[in-house]
């Protein structure tokens, strides 16, 4: 638990003063409406915890066998939910609204990056992901067996999902801007039997390769579980083709039933693996169940986005992170809504995009990053014909934050200019670990107040402790846990479960609290959380959490590098950005020379791991600033990459000149 100073944090929205209650009417039409019926769910959990579990799985998802048991502590931290139940997710998404007689409702929006619209109802849905489950089939995946998705945003890529939880397949997809090697040490380490894909992705109205990218990641080895490399045709781009191994989702799906009868399963059988970070080089497999993890996103569609049967959802993550998984592919299938799924950017043709593509689809409820925000905030500033004022957004009804903390001016431009000071909104914190919201707004419940994510869902406990795991009090900043283990959390790290007890369930905190990994603090009046940032080595870029270890291994895998060191740094735009400060095996580069060699290691990073882990700041040095016994001194660098003044003690520095030629960036 190292890398940051938590009792000495200080975060704006600690002390932010601002109170923004909901609307009368929105309170009045809320599933939780005002603070005593919150308080009332909450008094439940803690009365009979597994008594209010067992209500809620029982009421929000359909069963093909009952549950017995609620929650199996006996092999703590790996917990299981509902463990002798059986269902299928598939089936709760689709199948049980057609049987209710809601298969013309429209399910999906996709507008593509062109703006161009296609319609998906819920029957017609069904048969994409029924044909699509037995072409799989057809080609011996079964129940079991790892898949992987490499693809962008579409109504094939939640298809993808969708089939193979139908089948009883696990799938890991692995966001469509990652390398090649990125994707290969996720084929190998999920035991991949196949992957899925397209020729290409259309971005920003750029033709990205994807197809290429994986036989690029085949290529380089170690993958010999893939026995099919299946393709979607996006864009017809001209592709490399191997016989045998790739066959085009066309072909495979085309000649297939229309129905697929679904693959029954026990709720903790693994729905998907989904990479992420930590602060080691090795990407983490966080492993999900199937019951826990769909009943958390359907109540949580319910509790903290309000769903209601003629809302429009727009949730403008990328089915590559948990976002897309627990808030496009399952929460809003599993309670019925009706959702936008969207494959542009949000600058291309303009940044007027996410406000004209409201405004088209009549959207109700609009969920998106902090970073997204700030950029259309310089945008609109830059340019008013995209400011929001610009655009009938007369349908938006709620608004949510997701991916970091958002600040309290980008909050309160969000509330003005777009919601118009009418919606509510859910600045919602949850992590890939968690499966969904762990701490946020209750928008019909909850007074708002900016930059805090307030208050925590009924049924999840959770607290701030120090170092020792004791509770600390309310305005003193701590580390935070859940005290009590949850349905839709983290079930393991997939091959690597002792990396989940010492990472999750630290024998620091005695091994039975859930470590979260943020340091937060709690306001005195209000008792209302506020994030205060990573208490370990990772990094949250526009809301994209990556191991330091991992940029760094990167770049000293490059044959010009001898030492790196990565910290993160505030950005107004990203939330964080990445600093490097790297030592050659030449001499100090200065210059010109230092500006071209430091975008070369950017290209590096990029073909490494992905554009997303570029440095922002490349900084040279003849050495690092280290102790005498050759410890790295992180926190100099931090203060560096700040441009703050050093004000900490450095008589154990062995190199105390270094900080100098460190100050620089390239």
């Amino acid at each position: 638990m190292a890398g940051t100073d938590i009792n000495q944090q200080e975060n704006q929205g600690a002390q932010e003063s601002r109170i923004f209650q909901p609307p009368p009417d929105f309170v009045a039409n809320a599933a939780i409406s005002g603070m005593p019926a919150y308080e009332k769910l909450c008094a439940e959990a803690e009365a009979d915890y597994e008594g209010f579990w067992a209500r809620l799985a029982r009421e929000e998802l359909d069963w093909h066998k009952p549950f017995a048991q609620v929650l199996d502590e006996s092999q703590a931290p790996f917990y299981k939910w509902f463990e002798d139940g059986e269902l299928n997710a598939s089936y709760n998404c689709l199948d049980r609204h057609i049987k209710a007689g809601n298969g013309g409702k429209t399910a999906l929006v996709f507008e593509a990056d062109d703006g161009t619209v296609t319609r998906a109802t819920y029957q017609e849905l069904h048969e994409r992901v029924c044909k699509f489950a037995n072409g799989l089939k057809s080609r011996g995946i079964k129940k079991g067996d790892r898949v992987i998705i490499y693809m962008s945003m579409s109504i094939e890529g939640v298809a993808a999902m969708q089939a193979c939880a139908r089948i009883g397949a696990t799938h890991s997809v692995v966001f469509g801007g990652f390398s090649a090697k990125s994707l290969q040490e996720r084929i190998i380490d999920a035991g991949a039997v196949a992957v899925i894909t397209a020729d290409e992705q259309l971005r920003g109205g750029k033709h990205l390769p994807l197809k290429a990218i994986v036989d690029e990641a085949l290529a380089l080895g170690g993958c010999d579980t893939i026995r099919d490399v299946i393709v979607y045709k996006r864009t017809g781009g001209n592709i490399a083709w191997t016989e045998g191994r790739d066959i085009w989702l066309g072909d495979l799906v085309d000649a297939q039933a229309a129905d697929c009868e679904p693959e029954w399963v026990s709720a903790e059988h693994p729905l998907f693996i989904l990479y992420t970070s930590g602060s080691t080089g090795t990407p983490k497999g966080v492993q999900h169940s199937t019951g826990g993890f769909l009943l958390w996103a359907a109540l949580t569609m319910k509790w903290t986005f309000d769903i209601k049967p003629a809302d429009v959802f727009w949730c403008t993550a990328d089915i590559g992170w948990v976002t897309g998984h627990s808030y496009i592919a399952y929460g809003p299938l599993a309670v019925g809504a009706t959702e936008v799924v969207f494959e542009g950017v949000p600058t291309y043709p303009n940044a007027g995009r996410f406000w004209e593509t409201i405004a088209k689809h009549k959207v109700s409820i609009f969920y998106t990053a902090p970073t997204a925000i700030r950029s259309l905030i310089k945008a609109a500033d830059v340019d008013p014909k995209v400011h929001p004022k610009n655009y009938d957004l007369s349908s938006l009804r709620l608004l949510g934050s997701v991916g970091e903390p958002i600040n309290p001016e980008a909050w309160m431009w969000y509330y003005k200019n777009v919601g118009g000071e009418r919606c509510p909104i859910v600045d919602t914190f949850w992590q890939t670990e968690t499966g969904g919201h762990m701490i946020s707004p209750m928008p019909g419940a909850t007074p708002m107040v900016p930059g805090s994510c307030t208050l925590p869902l009924p049924g999840i406990m959770t607290a701030i402790v120090d170092e020792a795991g004791a509770d600390v009090a309310n305005g003193q900043g701590g580390i935070l846990v859940v005290k009590r283990p949850w349905p839709s959390m983290i079930r393991t790290i997939w091959n690597n479960p002792e990396r989940f007890k010492t990472s999750y369930f630290p024998d620091e905190l005695g091994g039975k609290y859930y470590l979260a990994g943020d340091g937060a603090i709690r306001n005195s009046d209000t008792s209302y959380f506020t994030i205060t940032g990573r208490i370990d080595d990772v990094l949250n870029v526009s809301g994209h959490r990556m191991g330091t270890m991992e940029i760094e291994s990167a770049l000293v895998a490059n044959p010009i590098v001898a030492e790196a060191a990565v910290v993160g740094k505030p950005d107004d735009t990203t939330g964080e950005s990445i600093c490097a400060f790297v030592v050659l095996k030449q001499a100090r580069p200065t210059g010109e020379e230092a500006k071209r060699i430091a975008q070369e290691l950017r290209n590096w990073v990029a073909k490494e791991i992905g554009p997303i882990a570029k440095p922002k700041e490349i900084r040279f040095g003849d050495n690092l600033p280290k102790t005498r016994s050759g410890k790295i001194m992180r926190r100099l660098l931090r203060v560096l990459a700040k441009g703050e003044t050093i004000t900490q003690d450095i008589s154990t520095l062995e190199n105390p000149a270094i900080l100098e030629q460190l100050k620089e960036a390239s």
